[in-house]
């Protein structure tokens, strides 16, 4: 579903939008999750190829699920086990059922929302199951409430298409006995906080891509944060989800200034900041002051503030750096993510001088996974450079160049080095 053309970009948009729609109106009717997956995939796949053609048709959604459940009925006919089931679902259900309501109409429930509307939260639940593991939710949530084929997540991951295939083949048969339904209340929490931790995985690698040659990938990055409008779209009034999409926004205002003409990365402190999306930032930081109202502050509404704080600094001097500490002092007295204690050891070489951010980031030091220690490294270097130890500075750049898979990240690191030697 990669276009390039306006009405071609609208098309996708509209896919994007039906997809968890469709998925949620087959798995509940026909209850087989992976099967509906894959007959909602090539319903998404004709509708790609068909419409920029012929034009969208009037209820999108209803086409939409019209070709799907042939598809799926085509599949459940070609196996025997499966027939009893397709034609006890089929007497059970009148034949305009497979044509759904425009959006917008159809049977409300009690909170003013379809069942469609609903099914999307359903469908991320079931994509964030337990029994899956961080890599696999991902995967699933970005097929099946995402849209996206299996050939675009696997090129957002850097993986073959046929490792992704495998993984997300995997992560269906792990879900195939759950229930499409909504968790229980007393498990809400737990499983609305797995689907807040997915989409922010999902952002974080558009944002900055652990690895390849590219620092930012736009399409994950805007996918997590469609899909979070959704949810706070269901939940309006629950604090995660809104600082969640609040911290979204504010970090992605940023974007257009985050690399150079040649693709190289250029660190906070020191991006043109009339580059950032001023009407972004607005919006977060109105998202943001919304969320620290709605309950006790939580781990996004607090990192959703610390975001608000450095948007609204025109100039990197004028960023306020000790309100942002006292919000890292709240944020790693709730968390143990060692992402946010290096965030405030940065806070505190800001505050009180880079040798006492020096003495935060040495004890944080078996704290951070293997994967993580380059941005320790990186860290420690600039704090280095920043108190005048420029030997040791250097290669604490080298050692954090050595360990990113990143190759911007790279080229970033070792420009600092080279600039020591200079």
């Amino acid at each position: 579903m990669d276009r390039s053309d306006g009405a071609s970009a609208s098309v996708e948009d509209l896919l994007r939008l039906h997809a968890p729609q469709v998925l949620g109106a087959l798995v509940r009717r026909y209850g087989h999750f992976d099967p509906a997956e894959d007959a909602v995939q090539e319903a998404l796949i004709a509708a790609a190829e068909q419409w920029p053609e012929d034009g969208v048709p009037g209820n999108p959604r209803g086409w939409l699920i019209r070709v799907a459940s042939r598809r799926l009925t085509d599949r459940l006919r070609s196996d025997t086990a499966r027939r009893r089931r397709e034609e006890t679902a089929a007497a059970l259900t009148p034949a305009d059922a497979f044509v759904g309501p425009p959006p917008g109409e159809g049977l409300a429930r009690p909170g003013g929302r379809a069942p469609s509307e609903d099914d999307t939260l359903t469908l991320l639940f079931l994509c964030c199951h337990p029994a899956l593991s961080p890599a696999a939710q991902i995967a699933l949530t970005l097929r099946a409430v995402g849209g996206l084929t299996t050939a675009e997540i696997a090129r957002a991951h850097l993986v073959g298409e046929a490792t992704m295939a495998q993984r997300i083949s995997r992560a269906k048969r792990a879900v195939r006995g759950a229930e499409f339904r909504a968790p229980e209340p007393e498990d809400r929490d737990r499983r609305l906080a797995a689907v807040l931790q997915v989409l922010y995985l999902i952002f974080n690698e558009g944002y900055t891509a652990t690895a390849g040659p590219e620092l930012h990938r736009t399409d994950l990055a805007r996918e997590a944060i469609r899909l979070t409008r959704a949810v706070r779209r269901l939940l309006p009034r629950e604090g995660r989800v809104t600082g969640l999409l609040a911290l979204m926004v504010l970090t992605e205002a940023r974007t257009p200034a985050r690399t150079g003409a040649h693709g190289e990365l250029i660190p906070l402190d020191e991006q043109d900041r009339s580059l950032w999306d001023r009407t972004a930032i607005a919006e977060g930081t109105a998202l943001a002051e919304e969320a620290l109202t709605q309950g006790p502050a939580g781990d996004y509404q607090l990192q959703a503030a610390i975001a608000a704080l450095h948007d609204e600094a025109g100039r990197a001097e004028d960023t306020d750096w000790p309100q942002i500490l006292a919000l890292y002092d709240l944020l790693v007295h709730r968390t143990p993510d060692p992402a946010a204690a290096l965030g405030r050891a940065v806070a505190v070489a800001m505050v009180h001088g880079p040798r006492a951010g020096l003495a935060e980031v040495d004890a944080l030091a078996e704290a951070l996974p293997r994967e993580g220690r380059y941005r320790l490294d990186a860290v420690r270097a600039h704090l280095l450079e920043r108190a005048g130890e420029l030997q040791a500075a250097r290669t604490a750049y080298l050692t954090a160049a050595g360990h990113t898979l990143s190759r911007p990240e790279a080229r970033y690191l070792r420009d600092r080095a080279d600039r020591i030697d200079s």
